[in-house]
């Protein structure tokens, strides 16, 4: 999404250019490119899809709404199994139009990952909730924190069910270092995703994350509790941006690269 003005064989191009090694999918360019097709394309470019994004939004009240959505989620978890990634990233959904209870769509979000879970194992798939800022708990994620996201996934074992840290995230929560140390200590830090927190936030508020390096957040620090906490996998730049986007794409590729080593090795 970091550069989603390229094209997936573009994408490709670009990530071969520059050496990196891996990429975190979208499922919409992913369907629209066809999911076998762009398997092959990443396979053959010897490039690892790190994660695929996004399944959720288990929230619905409506016993047809939520049958719909746990279909898409038993496809997002085939297309992950097709790409070759052990991740599917969840945005667990907001609260239903005239709803008011935070609870009951937490209940709601743990009862379609106990229908998941299982299928995804038998396709080697693992489920990573992702807590959102809490400016998002209304219309996309009543999953606000670590604690919240690991509550619910110690109710299911860490090979199905796990958790995403995600620095635009969590960056506030001064509990959020000890809840990564939890999640590591259980094996479900699924993966790591990095944006940085600048302001002010656009209109809508979705497409503010910050290139690395432009605002609030101690990227050495994320990772060194991430490290710390056992996590060796794969780390993902997630930026919803329109300035970005705007942007040429295979220079954006190429700053974010560049601002990922300034900002996330290890000082000598």
């Amino acid at each position: 999404m970091t550069v989603k003005q390229l094209s997936i064989p573009e994408l490709v191009d670009a990530c071969l250019e520059l050496g990196i090694p891996g990429v975190g999918l979208w499922r919409a360019p992913v369907q629209a490119y066809g999911p076998d097709q762009t398997a092959k394309l990443l396979r053959d470019a010897g490039l690892k899809v790190t994660t695929l994004c996004r399944g959720g939004f288990f929230t619905a009240i409506d016993p047809a709404e939520r049958a719909t959505a746990l279909d898409d989620n038993r496809l997002a978890i085939d297309e992950a199994a097709t790409l070759g990634t052990d991740t599917l990233v969840l945005v667990s959904g907001g609260l239903p139009a005239g709803s008011k209870d935070l609870h009951g769509a937490r209940e709601r979000i743990a009862d379609a990952l106990g229908e998941l879970g299982p299928y995804a194992e038998e396709r080697g798939v693992r489920l990573a909730i992702e807590p959102l800022h809490p400016m998002y708990a209304a219309d996309r994620c009543v999953v606000s924190t670590l604690t919240q996201a690991l509550d619910l996934a110690e109710r299911f074992p860490a090979n199905q069910v796990g958790v995403t840290v995600d620095t635009y995230h969590i960056w506030w929560d001064d509990q959020a270092p000890a809840q990564i140390a939890r999640a590591g200590a259980q094996g479900r830090i699924h993966t790591f995703q990095l944006a940085d927190w600048t302001t002010p936030l656009p209109e809508g508020v979705l497409n503010g994350r910050g290139q690395i390096g432009d605002g609030a957040i101690d990227m050495r620090e994320w990772k060194a509790y991430v490290e710390a906490a056992g996590y060796t996998g794969p780390i993902e730049v997630e930026l919803f941006n329109d300035a970005l986007w705007a942007r040429d794409g295979r220079e954006v590729l190429t700053e974010t690269a560049t601002r990922f080593v300034e900002h996330t090795a290890t000082r000598p």
